[in-house]
């Protein structure tokens, strides 16, 4: 068994798109349309275009929206992203107009970064750095 899918909420799909893509650097995936304005609309990384989708999903059940804004008024991100070199990412986003939450922060056996995703969401990056 392995991980096929997986969402993150989002307010607005076309908004999330582009920052997935155009910010983030993900490419887009698959983008099929299902119910009104709704998509099937996934993307991957551009390291791996045949491994895990993430899926955009719309936030239109009444549940997600006190979901989501629970986590972010308590700071908790909603996924995390791997990077090889987060100073490197954390400028290059920031350079990019992404606001982040928390900077580059060492964490035991990693540095993280949380950012918003502009939808709704606190993204969290992290680098891989060894034992604490």
């Amino acid at each position: 068994m392995k991980i096929y899918v997986t969402s993150v909420f989002v307010d607005d799909q076309a908004k999330a798109l582009d920052f997935y893509t155009g910010k983030l650097g993900f490419i887009k995936k698959n983008d099929i349309p299902v119910d009104g304005e709704n998509r099937w609309l996934t993307v991957v990384s551009p390291d791996a275009p045949d491994g895990v989708e993430l899926l955009l999903e719309p936030s239109g059940h009444p549940a997600v929206r006190p979901f989501k804004q629970a986590l972010v008024a308590d700071g908790i991100p909603m996924t995390s992203f791997q990077v090889d070199d987060i100073g490197a990412q954390y400028e290059r986003l920031t350079a990019l107009g992404v606001a982040f939450t928390l900077p580059p922060t060492d964490a035991g056996p990693v540095k993280m970064a949380v950012l918003d995703d502009t939808c709704g969401n606190l993204i969290q990056i992290v680098q891989m750095v060894g034992s604490p």
